[in-house]
């Protein structure tokens, strides 16, 4: 069975997004991945190796629900309420991205050239993938959030430090984008 939907408008999604932050806020949570991947870790056993994931897991079991909701409302959206694959880019975009080598841009919603299984087997595949989530695990370490968490919850509570670093994300992903994806590709 197909369903077919329509993105929220923004007047609909974008209130909802408040509502769950002042939610989270209300009840002393804070909204982003990234710290509650950490008790994912923490679950499985991390603070065996690092000492920074020995920390009480249970304090945590509203993330578990949280990051769970997100895989589940994925599966859920990308399986029920898409109504094609396509995506609709502009064709300036698909050229220069067939340039770089992708060949279904505007196809799919990730490139085959990086997320095939085939191509994550072959040794660029590898390397791309576990850079860049070396890269990301970093980032968020460093930047003491992920991008959700400093661009929803830090710049709508006016936190100087979110500012910086969304500001950094952009600029990495800009320089990622115009230098480093052309020579990877």
């Amino acid at each position: 069975m197909e369903f077919i939907f329509q993105p929220w408008a923004w007047y609909i999604a974008g209130p909802m997004i408040a509502l769950v932050l002042f939610l989270l806020n209300y009840f002393g949570h804070g909204f982003g991945v990234s710290s509650n991947l950490e008790t994912f870790c923490t679950l499985a056993g991390a603070g065996k190796v690092s000492n920074y994931f020995k920390k009480d897991w249970k304090k945590q079991t509203w993330s578990l629900l949280f990051v769970s909701g997100i895989i589940i409302g994925g599966y859920l959206s990308s399986t029920f309420l898409m109504s094609t694959e396509v995506v609709i880019i502009n064709p300036e975009v698909v050229s220069e991205l067939a340039d770089l080598g992708f060949a279904d841009a505007g196809q799919t919603y990730v490139p085959t050239e990086i997320f095939a299984t085939e191509n994550i087997f072959s040794l660029k595949g590898f390397i791309v993938l576990v850079g860049a989530g070396m890269m990301i695990g970093f980032g968020a370490r460093y930047a003491g959030g992920c991008t959700s968490g400093h661009a929803i919850t830090g710049l709508s509570s006016l936190q100087l430090p979110s500012l910086l670093a969304v500001v950094g994300f952009f600029a990495g992903g800009l320089i990622m984008t115009w230098f480093f994806i052309p020579l990877i590709f």
